[in-house]
Order: structure tokens, then sequence, then C-alpha cells
């Protein structure tokens, strides 16, 4: 890391007065394009004017707007929040406000798109300003900011044979932004002369870059949308009938159902159709009144609330996409679990904070098994809420968890249902979230009551299991869940493996990799609180306080999923382990870590005892493994289903690499494989990076263990980030493992590059990005999206 030379602070006034010049000179530069260009029309792209004949389509640009622009520009996180998964974004515009913030003191007012406002003029009012042109005395190219970006870059490529970008580029995703106006481009031009767009990637190809210039030149033109389908639409009816029907119980389970996936991508089976289910003003069968709120659960201010499915109308960005299928056979089971389930709801809970943000209180009518059954069936789903959704961006938000660990769940018929309720009910107090704070959190106040919370639950929770350990005389893995449904089905959703990218993650069914750095068993009472803590309570528009409160109460369900695993060890391998796991963490940690026990450890089957303790670890997730692998399937990301043994033993050498050497990898790289035929196989090589703990927020280099570093190698692709490209010929695959566990300087690296790798500017990285998405779309149609290269290094 190159660290910047210290400069004197400028005083307090010099700074104001500079932000009061720049302002007023932004001010004198709109006056004078509206006495030039006339005043623009904030209403000129409320509605999209369709093509004429001969005029090129939206539908003929969106796949250059896909594939060049949205895989930069299609999060929360898309530079001056300027979205192009979508016409309406592009019309919405830019703003120089931040969404990701963690020093605001305050909450601010949430941009959804789609959702907090519905039209160009409204976005308008919210300070955004516009990328298409509004003024009807200039000519719609020379008025228009994307379409300027567009020519800055072909006036101004990236300089001809360079390797690395010049250092007045920062690529880094807290770069400070500079979300120039089309008033001010002129300045913005001359001061950053290559930083057209595509921002430090190259230039588009003259087809591609005339056709877009083209669209905006004739404003900006779109289609109407063709109207639903007959088949979905009766598809969508009955799920909306089903959803919205009148007695209490069914009210709170279609607020249980969609609190739990209002993120959800839904589906029918069919890859190119997407919903989302929302909450409505208004029945099924007029039109959807969207009811736009921070939180799920926040008070919706109508008496009656219906749930809706509405088109998903923006590209699928794979970093966001959750698909959920929507079938009979899930209709079967969530009649099952709640129709057919025998329990009445005397009075619907309210939408008090204190409340609705606890979902053992609010949904304490539901059985306990039914709403556990509803997010096993899809838990690679649930915890891809977190994984996937707003909390999970950058790296304080995510060096709370490993950089590579397992996951497996508790036996959902493994305590009796109505011990089960009466427990919940019992400690519902102690399992309150920060969420009930809401998004103003104070930055100090209110912690240690979360805190003591937790440690009345994690007590009330051991002599829960004390009480009822003789009920069942289940040995320690058959108290985890097999993947058996109640049908008979296996579902793979058993296990899950987890990757963490330093400042992005992955979530993936199967157990994926050897040796992960650590193992979670996670309950119903977790898994909820997960939810509701990452997903359903997380604002990422809220102040540092909601954000700080968030990050620390993560580590307490880390360690009680963590503490969960360890407990089925015996008392000395147990102990060990944890230990090596919380190397250095305050004794602050320690005492919850003690705290989350559980007293399990007789449950240990006889052929872990006087095991080592590394031993032990490594045969208890053998065990586990075996439980669940009926469920689990082939698992096609596994190097073992390799058809060439040959291949599998050169890709088994690479995953080997260990040590120091991996601190120079990137986190993720994608590997475009070619084999002496002439056929491609894709990768991706994950470096997990070690610690001596992850139970502190800061000073993450100081716990860092280099010599522990690991890799994994997926057949296929894992994660939506990628900080690299490399292509490698089959036949140097043993040179690429020599040449990375003899890394030791940047200088190899960069070397290493030289032989192996595709820069973010070389001029054949688009053709390569092509080839990347066709092949992630042939590993699965139904979770295909968008790559992200905001993270691409520049090395």
């Amino acid at each position: 890391m190159r660290l910047l030379p210290l400069q004197r602070p400028l005083p307090l006034f010099a700074l104001l007065l500079a932000a009061l010049l720049l302002s007023a000179c932004g001010v004198l530069m709109v006056d004078q394009w509206d006495r030039l260009y006339g005043h623009g029309d904030p209403h000129r792209f409320d509605q999209p004017a369709p093509p004429r004949a001969g005029q090129v389509s939206y539908r003929q640009v969106e796949p250059v707007l896909s594939a060049r622009c949205a895989v930069c520009h299609g999060c929360y996180d898309a530079p001056c929040q300027l979205k192009m998964t979508a016409w309406e974004g592009l019309a919405r515009g830019a703003s120089t406000d931040k969404v990701y913030d963690g020093t605001r003191l305050r909450a601010v007012a949430p941009t959804r798109l789609f959702e907090d406002a519905f039209s160009a003029s409204a976005w308008r009012e919210r300070g955004f300003h516009p990328v298409l042109n509004e003024r009807p005395g200039i000519e719609a190219l020379d008025g228009s900011l994307i379409a300027q970006m567009l020519l800055l870059k072909q006036q101004h490529p990236l300089p001809a044979g360079c390797k690395v970008l010049p250092d007045s580029f920062n690529v880094s995703i807290d770069r400070p932004q500079q979300c120039t106006t089309i008033e001010n481009f002129a300045d913005y031009a001359r001061q950053y002369p290559l930083w057209g767009m595509p921002f430090g990637l190259p230039e588009l190809d003259t087809a591609e870059r005339e056709l877009l210039l083209r669209w905006i030149a004739e404003g900006a033109p779109r289609e109407p949308e063709p109207p639903t389908a007959p088949l979905l639409q009766h598809q969508i009816d009955e799920w909306e009938r089903w959803l919205n029907q009148d007695s209490l119980k069914q009210q709170l389970v279609a607020r249980y159902i969609y609190e739990h996936l209002f993120l959800a991508h839904l589906h029918f089976g069919d890859d190119s159709h997407f919903f989302r289910l929302v909450r409505s003003r208004t029945a099924p069968g007029r039109a959807v009144d969207l009811i736009a709120s921070r939180r799920p659960f926040d008070d919706p201010g109508v008496r009656r609330v219906y749930y809706r499915i509405v088109p998903l109308q923006e590209t699928v960005l794979l970093k966001t996409h959750m698909p959920y299928v929507l079938d009979a056979r899930r209709m079967a089971l969530w009649r099952r679990w709640f129709d057919e389930a025998r329990f009445e709801v005397p009075t619907l809970p309210g939408y008090e904070a204190e409340e609705a943000a606890n979902p053992f209180a609010t949904f304490a009518d539901i059985p306990v098994s039914s709403r556990y059954r509803f997010m096993l069936e899809e838990a690679q789903y649930t915890i891809m809420g977190f994984i996937k959704g707003p909390v999970c961006r950058g790296q304080q938000a995510l060096d709370v968890i490993d950089d590579f660990f397992w996951v497996f769940f508790s036996n959902p018929d493994a305590i009796e249902e109505s011990d089960q309720s009466r427990f919940l009910a019992a400690n519902s107090a102690n399992l309150r979230l920060p969420a009930e704070l809401e998004s103003n959190a104070p930055v100090l106040g209110h912690w240690t009551t979360y805190a003591e919370g937790q440690k009345r639950y994690l007590n009330a929770r051991a002599a829960f299991q004390r009480l009822h350990q003789n009920q069942t005389a289940l040995p320690g893995p058959q108290l985890i869940w097999n993947g058996r449904d109640e049908d008979g089905r296996q579902n793979p959703n058993a296990a899950l493996t987890v990757f963490r990218h330093y400042d992005s993650a992955s979530v993936e069914k199967g157990l994926i990799g050897q040796g992960p750095q650590s193992a979670w068993v996670i309950s119903y009472p977790l898994l909820e609180r997960l939810h509701y803590l990452l997903v359903a309570g997380y604002d990422v528009y809220g102040n540092i306080g909601h954000q700080l409160k968030s990050r620390l109460y993560m580590d307490f369900l880390r360690i009680e999923g963590e503490q969960n695993f360890l407990s089925l060890l015996p008392d000395p391998a147990h102990h060990a382990i944890e230990q090596r796991w919380y190397r250095g963490a305050p004794q602050s940690t320690l005492d919850y870590v003690a705290a989350a026990h559980l007293p399990l450890s007789h449950r240990a089957t006889e052929d872990l005892a006087g095991l080592p303790p590394q031993a032990a670890y490594a045969a208890l997730l053998g065990q586990l493994g075996q439980r669940v692998a009926p469920a689990l399937g082939p698992q096609p990301l596994r190097l073992q289903n390799l058809p060439s043994t040959g291949l599998r033993q050169a890709l088994t050498a690479l995953e080997q690499v260990h040590g120091k050497s991996l601190q120079w990898l990137p986190q993720m790289v994608l590997i475009r494989l070619q084999s002496a035929q002439g056929e491609a196989r894709w990768l991706t090589l994950l470096n997990n990076s070690a610690h001596k703990n992850v139970a502190q927020i800061f000073f993450e280099d100081l716990r860092r263990l280099p010599d522990e570093d690991t890799l994994t190698l997926v057949d296929g692709f894992v994660g939506a980030y990628p900080n690299a490209f490399w292509t490698v010929d089959e036949t140097r695959l043993p040179e690429l493992s020599r040449r990375i566990a003899s890394l030791a300087t940047e200088a190899d690296y960069s070397a290493l590059l030289d032989e192996f790798g595709m820069r973010r500017t070389d001029p054949r990285f688009w053709p390569l990005s092509d080839q990347a998405h066709q092949a992630l779309r042939r590993q699965g149609l139904i979770d295909y999206g968008l790559l992200d290269y905001n993270r691409l290094e520049n090395r």
C-alpha cells in the first residue's frame, strides 16, 4: 500500500469558503446555460417517448448499456448513484450524495429506484441532476452528460501501451466522487481528460458508441412495456389471492412471508421473467399503489395492507440477484406449514418499532416449526439476504466473518415444538434487536441493553439444553439437519459455504473447498435474528449509530453459530479450537464466547475422543459432511467432479498452495482456462486470508496471519465482484502454481500478470468480459446476473 504524504489541514473557515465558492460557480454556470439554452424541463423524461419509425429502440441499446455500463453503474454503490440498469435510472440521473456513508450523524432520505420516487421531475426535487438533455435550445448530444462522457473517452482513450492506470485514477470503492453536471462538464473535461466513460476501462468499440450516441440524439426513446402474458398473469393472480385472504391468521402469515421475501426475485420457473413482492394500499384487481418504507416492517400508514407481485424492471445483477421460485410445490408447502397448522391469531400485531423489529414477538402466534421450515427450505436465499443485501458492502461491514467457513443447520425435529415455543416466548425480550431504535440510533447509548439481553438469552439457552438433554438420545451429528424434507425429498440447502472477499462476500450451496477456517451451526433463533438484524432491520441510509450497532450485534450471532458447532466436540478439542479462533481477542469478547457454550459435549461420538484438537475438528466436519451428503448431491462447483484426472490433479496442486505468498494475490480471480483442444473452462480462484480473530472492527491488518492463508479453486463462477481476470493455458498450470508459491513482492505479482493476467486496461478486456458472461449464463439461467467491475484492481 502506498501512503500519501501528510498535508497540513486547511482551517475550517477556508474549507467553508471553498465550498461556498464551488457552489456559487455551479449556480453561475446553470444561470449561464439557462440564458443560452433555456431552462431545463424536469418533466421531459417523466414518461418515455416511444421510438418513431427508423429510430433506435431501447431494446437495441439495452444490451450495450448492460454489458458496458451497468457492470459499474448497477446498485446502491453505483458512482454518483447513476443506475444504468433501466431507462428510468438514466431518466433519474445522478447525485452528489453517497448512499454508503459510515460517518453520517443523521439518517438520510432513501433514494431507491422504482420505490422512493417515480418520475424524473420527482428525482429533481430530491437533488438528482439530469444526464440526458432536458434543455430545449441545445442539441441532444451537447446537452447530455452521458453523451459527453462517451465522447470524452473517444477523444482521450487510455494511453497506448498502458498496463497500469496513471496515478490520476483512483479505482477504490471509497474514492472521492466527481459527480459533475452538464453545465460544469467543460471544467471536468479540462481537469480529468482521461476520465471519460467507461471510467478506467477500455473505450467502447465504434459500433457500440455510435449506437448509444444515436439513441441519445434521437431523444432516448423507449418502447412501451408489453403486457404481462396471460399465463404469468394467471399465476400472479393465484398467488395474490392466497396472500390476501381476510382472516387474521392469513394476514399475519402474509406479513411474515413478505418480511422475508421483500428482496427476492420471484419467478415461476421462467428465467426471463422476475418479480418482486411489495406492499400496496390497493387490493388485487386494482393498480398497485406501492407503500415505500425504509424497512419491510415499518408502519404502512393504512389499516389493511395488501401484498402484490410486480415485475422486476431492471437488468438483473449478480450481486443483488436472489431468485426464489413460486410453483405448485411451494404452494403445497406453504399450505401445510401455515394453512393446515393449527394455530389462532386473536389480534394482529402492530408496527411500533420495538415490537415490529422483534420477530419473536410479532409472529409468536405462528408455530416455530412452520417459521423454521419456511426459512430452511431456501436456506441459501435466507443467508444470501445479508450476503447480497445492502448491509454487505465494504471491509468494516464484513470483517465480522471469516474468509471461508461452512454452515450447517439444527435439526428441526430435535426439540418438541411446544418446548421451543415456550422458550422463545419467555426470552422474547432478551432477543430484542437494534433495529427497534430505527435509523437515527444513538452512537453510544443502549448498547449495554443488548449485550446484557444476549447474556441472559445464552444462560437461558444453556439451561434449556440441560433440561431437555434427555428428551432425545441423538448423538451430535444427528442434531444437524440432514436436508431431508418432511415429504422425503432431499434439499441441497442442507449445508452452505460462505466466502468473504475482503469487501464483499458469496454464499453457495454445498461444502466447497477443503479445511474451512471455521464452521457454524445455525438454529431457528439464530437464523431469524440474522435476517432481522442484517436484512429486514438494516437501513443502508441510517446513521452511524444504526450501522455501528448492527455490526457489533453481529459479533454475538457469529459467536453463537460457532459455539453451536464447537459444542459438538469433546471439551478439550472444543476449548483448543475456540482459543485458536479467538487468538488475541479482548476479554469482553471471550466472556461472550464462554457464555455461548452449550452442554452438548456428551453427544460427541466416541471416535472423536482422544484425537488432537485439529484432527477432532476435521473429523467432526467429516461426520457432518457425511450426514448431509445425500441431500447435497454432486455439487457441480467442486473440483472433484472434473472428468479429467490430469486436470483435476493440476488444479488440486494449485489449490494446495498456501502461506505468505498468497498475500500478494487478489481476493477473487476469474480464470479462463484454455485446453489443448481449444475448449475454454472458467474457474474462480478465492484467496482465503487468515486472521488471529474476527472479533474486532478496526485494525484488521494487525490481526492478519499470512502464514495461514489458503486458496479455494472452484469449477465455475463464485462471487459477483472479480478483482482480476487471468487467461491460462492448461499446460501451464504447474508453472502458475510455482509462480504463485514464490510471490514475494508486488513486482513479482506484476510479472505474473504480464504472463497470465488480462488487466482492466487491456484492449481485449471487453471481449473477455463478454465470454465470461456467456459462460456464467450457461452455468445457470435462473441464477444468472451481470458481474460488477467496481472492485477490479489496478495493478
